[in-house]
């Protein structure tokens, strides 16, 4: 399993991470951890160049807009804005749950 999954983050994404691990922990901590995120060997930086506005939750667009831009296999998600995508045909952005990423690791 070493070295065959990769995470896609962006400026945004890490952003938001930082501020809302911030808020249940220190500050600190929120800082190490995308520190620890952005120097792990599977970590794909990417910058999106189009804003694909797919969901009606304008948060969750900077997710997809990342996944889009590097071609990512899947979004693991289990919040319900992101259902949408299974109804747009382009550009296909495939989602798993957190049990079905499991399954996947595990086999």
């Amino acid at each position: 399993m070493y070295g065959k999954y990769q995470f896609a983050v962006t400026t945004e994404i890490l952003e938001e991470y930082e501020e809302v691990i911030g808020e249940f922990y220190s500050p600190t901590v929120a800082a190490n951890v995308v520190e620890l995120l952005t120097t792990a060997s599977n970590c794909i930086w990417v910058t999106p160049h189009y804003r694909w506005n797919l969901i009606p939750d304008q948060d969750d667009n900077k997710f997809v807009d990342c996944a889009i831009a590097c071609q990512a296999d899947y979004i693991i998600t289990h919040d319900k804005h992101f259902n949408v995508l299974s109804e747009i045909p382009f550009p296909k952005v495939n989602l798993l749950k957190i049990p079905e990423l499991k399954s996947i690791l595990e086999s």
